[in-house]
C-alpha cells in the first residue's frame, strides 16, 4: 500500500490474490511474473505466496506461452496469461485471433477458451515505439473476444474476476501510466458489459477509455470554468461495446467528442462515430469530433511523445470546436 492509498497496481494484484484464492483453478503465467515481481511489479509477492506451479515464469516466446494458456483453459484451468506490453502481443496474433476467439465456434460450441489475457498499453513514459503503441481497436475487430480497458482503481480491482468467470477469452489492457495512479477504492463487483458515465453534463458527451479517462476528466473540468458542462463516458468496454450508454448521452449532449489514443485511421472512434451516424444521426447538432494519436510511431523523446498523443489541452481545444460548431 502506498502512503495515499492503493495504487493501480496494487489493485491489480490484489485481484490476481484474490481470484488465486478464490478458486485453485487460477495460475499466473508470463514472462517474469515470479521471481522478478512482474515487469511492472504488478504481481510482486505472489511467488512467495503461492508457488512456483501457480505463478509461473515463461520463456521469451509469446506464441508458446499464450498457446499453453489456450490449452490450459480448455483443460479446465482458468489461466491468467500476463503479456508484458501489447506491441509484444502481435507475435501471439495466430494463437488469440485464430485459436482463442475461434475455437468455441468452430467446435460447435464443445469447447470454451475461458482463458484471460493482460497486457500493458500506451504511451507516456518515453518506451518508445516498440514499447508504447494502443492496438485496443485492432483486438475489438475480432469477434469472439472480450476486450476490457480498466481506467479506474474499481475496475482495476474488479475487473478480474469476472473476466475469469467468462466463458470466453478476455483482453484486459492496463495503461502503463495508470500503473503509480493511487486512491481508495470503492470494494465491489464490476459489471464489464457496460460502459460508466463518469461526469454529467449537458453540453458535449467526451468518449474515452483506459488512459485517456483521466486526461478527459480534467479536461472537462476546466471547460466547466468556461460554461461548458461536458458529459464523460468511460467505455471500459471496448468489445462488445455498449451502444445504449453511447446514444442515450447523445441524447443528452447533441455533441460528441471521441478520445481515442489509437491512431486515427481504421480506430475505435472511427467505429464509435460510425455507430453514432447509424443510430443517433438526427440528436447531432455538430459533426462529430475525433482526437486521435498523430500518425507515426511513437517517438521517444518526452516533448514529441507529448505532442503524438492526446493531452488534456488538445483535448479542451477539440471540444471548444464541436460546441462552436
Amino acid at each position: 500500500m502506498s502512503e495515499t492509498g492503493t495504487t493501480y497496481r496494487e489493485a491489480m494484484r490484489e485481484a490476481i490474490r484474490e481470484a488465486m484464492r478464490r478458486d485453485e483453478r487460477v495460475f499466473l503465467m508470463g514472462e517474469d511474473v515470479g521471481a522478478y515481481g512482474g515487469c511492472f511489479a504488478v504481481s510482486l509477492g505472489l511467488l512467495e505466496e503461492f508457488g512456483p506451479e501457480r505463478v509461473r515464469d515463461t520463456p521469451l516466446s509469446e506464441s508458446a506461452f499464450v498457446g499453453a494458456g489456450i490449452g490450459a483453459a480448455l483443460g479446465g484451468m482458468r489461466p491468467i496469461v500476463e503479456i508484458m506490453t501489447v506491441n509484444f502481443s502481435l507475435l501471439a496474433l495466430d494463437q488469440i485471433i485464430n485459436n482463442a476467439a475461434t475455437l468455441l465456434h468452430m467446435s460447435g460450441g464443445q469447447f470454451g477458451v475461458p482463458l484471460v489475457i493482460r497486457m500493458t498499453t500506451g504511451a507516456g513514459r518515453q518506451l518508445a515505439a516498440q514499447h508504447s503503441h494502443s492496438l485496443e481497436g485492432w483486438y475489438a475487430h475480432i469477434p469472439g473476444l472480450r476486450i476490457l480497458a480498466p481506467a479506474t482503481l474499481e475496475d482495476a480491482r474488479g475487473m478480474l474476476w469476472p473476466s475469469l468467470e467468462d466463458p470466453d477469452p478476455v483482453l484486459i489492457f492496463e495503461h502503463g501510466a495508470l500503473y503509480a495512479l493511487s486512491g481508495v477504492p470503492r470494494p465491489g463487483p464490476v459489471d464489464i458489459t457496460r460502459a460508466a458515465i463518469r461526469r454529467s453534463g449537458e453540453d458535449i458527451t467526451l468518449i474515452a477509455y483506459g488512459g485517456t479517462v483521466g486526461k478527459t476528466l480534467s479536461a472537462a473540468d476546466a471547460l466547466a470554468a468556461e460554461n461548458i458542462e461536458a458529459e464523460v463516458i468511460d467505455l471500459r468496454v471496448l468489445r462488445p461495446l455498449d451502444d445504449v450508454t453511447i446514444m442515450r448521452s447523445v441524447g443528452r449532449t447533441h455533441r460528441v467528442l471521441v478520445v481515442d489514443e489509437g491512431w486515427r485511421s481504421g480506430s475505435l472512434s472511427a467505429e464509435i462515430s460510425s455507430r453514432i451516424v447509424e443510430q443517433a444521426f438526427y440528436e447531432l447538432d455538430a459533426p462529430i469530433g475525433r482526437l486521435c494519436a498523430a500518425e507515426v510511431p511513437i517517438p521517444y523523446a518526452r516533448h514529441l511523445e507529448e505532442a503524438a498523443i492526446p493531452q488534456v489541452a488538445t483535448i479542451i481545444a477539440a471540444a471548444r470546436e464541436v460546441v462552436t460548431s
